[in-house]
C-alpha cells in the first residue's frame, strides 16, 4: 500500500518541481547581477560629488533596505498597474515572473550599493593616486583599476546575496509565480499533502544553495591563488 509520500514522489512531479527550481535559480540569477549594476549606480552616487545625487543614493538604499522585499513586490505587481490604469485609462499586465525579478533586483540593488561602496572603499587610496599620476580620468580609474580590485573583496558577501535570492524568490509565489515553493503548493494541493511536497522543496533549496556556496568558496580559492 502507498503512502502519500509514494504518490507525490513521482518522475512527474519531481519534474515539474525542478523545473520549478530552474526557475528560482534563474530569476535569483538575473536579479543579482541587474542588483549587482544598480549597485554600482547606487555606490557611484553615494560617493558622487554632487549633493543631488548623494541624496539620491541614500533615499534609494535607505527606503529599500527599511522595507519587506514582500511588500515592494505587492506594490510592484498592483499599485504600479492600478496607477497606470489610473493615468491613462488603459490595463496594464505585466508578467509575473518579470515583477518579480524587477522587484528583487531593486531590493538586491540597494544591498549591492553598499557590498561595493565598502569594497570601493577597501581598495587602498594609493591606487587612486598612481592612476591620476598616470593621467587616468575618475571612470577610468574606477573601470580599470578600482573597481576589479573591489570586486575581489566582495566576492564572499555577493555569494551570500545569491543565496539569499535564491531563497527569496518564494517570495513571488505569492503572486501566482510558479516557483520551487508554488510548484510544491500546487502538488501538496493535488494529494491533499503539504508536507511531502515541502520536503522535496527543501531538498531542491538545499541542493541549489549548497552548490553556490561551493561554488563561492572555489572562486575565493582560485582569487586567492592569482593573488
Amino acid at each position: 500500500m502507498f503512502t502519500a509520500f509514494d504518490k507525490v514522489f513521482t518522475p512527474e512531479n519531481i519534474l515539474y518541481l525542478a523545473k520549478g527550481a530552474l526557475i528560482s535559480l534563474l530569476i535569483a540569477a538575473v536579479s543579482l547581477v541587474l542588483g549587482l549594476i544598480l549597485g554600482i549606480l547606487g555606490s557611484t552616487a553615494k560617493r558622487s560629488k554632487y549633493c543631488i545625487f548623494r541624496i539620491i543614493g541614500n533615499v534609494y538604499v535607505e527606503v529599500i533596505r527599511g522595507t519587506p522585499m514582500l511588500l515592494q513586490i505587492l506594490l510592484l505587481f498592483s499599485v504600479v498597474p492600478s496607477l497606470y490604469t489610473a493615468l491613462t485609462g488603459d490595463i496594464l499586465r505585466i508578467n509575473t515572473y518579470v515583477i518579480g525579478a524587477i522587484a528583487m533586483s531593486i531590493n538586491s540593488g540597494a544591498y549591492s550599493t553598499e557590498l561595493i561602496r565598502s569594497g570601493i572603499n577597501g581598495v587602498d587610496k594609493g591606487q587612486w593616486e598612481a592612476c591620476e599620476t598616470l593621467g587616468l580620468s575618475h571612470w577610468q580609474t574606477m573601470k580599470m583599476v578600482v573597481l576589479p580590485q573591489a570586486f575581489k573583496i566582495i566576492i564572499p558577501p555577493v555569494i551570500s546575496e545569491f543565496i539569499t535570492l535564491i531563497k527569496d524568490s518564494s517570495l513571488i509565489s505569492c503572486i501566482g509565480a510558479v516557483e520551487l515553493l508554488k510548484g510544491a503548493q500546487v502538488i501538496g494541493a493535488k494529494y491533499f499533502d503539504v508536507m511531502s511536497p515541502y520536503c522535496v522543496a527543501a531538498i531542491f533549496y538545499l541542493i541549489m544553495t549548497l552548490s553556490v556556496s561551493y561554488l563561492g568558496r572555489y572562486i575565493e580559492r582560485k582569487l586567492a591563488a592569482s593573488d
